[in-house]
């Protein structure tokens, strides 16, 4: 979920970024949606903001992600991870559950987003957070890293940037829908021939797809802040570091249903709040400190310094770190 480019950044238009140079492809719905929803009418008896309208747009989207006033929101993803290898089938790989904890801030031309999430890997029988597993696909007992990214800003930009707004939506009934869609594609933080174990490719490629739905009737509603919001998250993306499996054939595919927890922490399942308290108690709240979004971090960015950290040594090509005796 790291995958917005830095604030400020110019090097292509959003037409260009939305037809899939770059990054963010998928982008011919953030530059014509908007567009197409302008003529379809409101919910009867709501119109304190205009969805069409940048400001209008980027509330309605904020509402539904966190807090306008800058209170934390919470919010709790369960789902599962495949492995999905073209000829040879599907695996069931994890169950997963995921916490990110964010706040935003209004400043010139935008919002901040304040965010940081951990997402934990799960056995599939039992639920319970798996610590080390074995490969199927390599025979090889490995330890797990599960995803501890922070921070993950983002800039909501009202005008201006590659991803400002209007965000593309769908109004039907009381249902409010915002879809947005990122295709990354860069160079990666482990160049093959330094990292043949832990990096698929020379370039990261991974997709993130999200449906946000929301209410109409309380985005609208001028005396509420922060409405209920259930999204839709799948992720398409290489193998992870931890597996040690190159540049072997295949993808991972991640889905998730996730929701704003209107009840904080008490919503997070017992035996995962307990674990997250025990030892990673700062992703139940948000950062309070803003910095370069160039500095957000990832699995892969975390990847590599663990990695390093294990290896520690100037020697390359990096051997296994993650496998288990």
């Amino acid at each position: 979920m790291s995958d917005f480019v830095p604030e400020g950044y110019k090097g292509f238009t959003r037409r260009q970024l939305l037809a899939g140079a770059g990054g963010m492809a998928g982008a011919a719905a953030l530059a014509g949606c908007a567009q197409e929803q302008a003529d379809k009418p409101l919910a009867a008896g709501h119109a304190s903001l205009d969805l069409d309208d940048p400001e209008g747009n980027l509330k309605a989207l904020i509402k539904l992600q966190a807090d306008l006033s800058g209170a934390d929101a919470i919010g709790g993803f369960g789902g599962e991870v495949w492995g999905w290898v073209p000829g040879e089938g599907n695996r069931l790989l994890f169950k997963s559950y995921g916490i990110g904890a964010s706040h935003v801030e209004r400043v010139d031309n935008g919002w901040r987003f304040y965010h940081r999430e951990v997402m934990y890997y799960l056995d599939p029988e039992t639920n319970e957070i798996v610590h080390d597993w074995l490969n199927p696909y390599t025979g090889h007992r490995v330890e797990v890293l599960h995803i501890l990214n922070d921070p993950v800003h983002r800039f909501y930009a009202i005008s201006g940037g590659p991803f400002s707004a209007p965000w593309p939506y769908t109004v039907l009934g009381d249902d409010l829908v915002f879809r947005i869609s990122i295709f990354a594609f860069r160079d990666s933080v482990m160049p093959r021939k330094e990292y043949p174990l832990h990096s698929a490719d020379d370039k990261y490629q991974a997709s993130e797809l999200w449906i946000m739905n929301g209410r109409v009737s309380e985005v609208m509603n001028p005396d509420i802040n922060s409405a209920s919001c259930v999204t839709s998250w799948a992720r398409v993306g290489q193998w992870l570091p931890f597996m040690e499996m190159g540049n072997r054939h295949g993808v991972m595919v991640y889905h998730s249903d996730a929701y704003k927890l209107l009840n904080g922490l008490d919503d997070i399942p017992p035996a995962i709040r307990a674990y997250t308290e025990k030892h990673h108690p700062k992703y139940l709240e948000s950062p309070k400190t803003w910095q370069s979004l160039a500095g957000n971090e990832s699995q892969m960015t975390v990847s590599k310094d663990e990695i390093d950290a294990r290896w520690n040594s100037d020697v390359r090509p990096v051997g296994s770190v993650f496998e288990k005796s």
